[in-house]
């Protein structure tokens, strides 16, 4: 109801996955990322840094995302982890778990798994410390 807009993620981007582009294996990024593309692998941001993610609507990862803030408005295959930021968008499909700090959900938007609020002990992001 109160979004708190200091979470919102930059919209900075530094590094574009094409729509044509397919990636294979996983991806460490600062700054921001967009994909329009395709990445089969874990995607995260480098270690210290406060990455955002942007997937676009034709965009497709097949791993695990470790990042502060994502925006996702395509297909995600595995599980989302932000330390900071989800906007999950209307046409956003997310097969796996979310895990979030703040979280920010479209109508349209679908999630097959769990969504964990960071908060939560049930929620503790795997392969990284709550004080990320």
């Amino acid at each position: 109801m109160f979004l708190n807009r200091r979470h919102k993620p930059s919209s900075r981007i530094d590094t574009l996955v094409g729509a044509e582009t397919v990636i294979e294996g996983s991806v460490t990024f600062g700054g921001g990322l967009r994909v329009d593309g395709c990445i089969r692998g874990d995607v995260r941001d480098a270690e210290g840094k406060a990455g955002t993610l942007v997937l676009s609507e034709h965009g497709r990862i097949e791993g695990a995302i470790h990042v502060a803030h994502a925006v996702i408005n395509g297909t995600v295959i595995g599980p989302v982890n932000a330390r900071d930021y989800v906007e999950l968008q209307a046409k956003s499909r997310v097969t796996g778990d979310v895990r979030y700090r703040t979280l920010e959900i479209h109508m349209g938007a679908l999630v097959e798994g769990r969504v964990l609020h960071l908060g939560d002990p049930a929620a503790a992001m795997p392969g990284k410390q709550e004080t990320d």
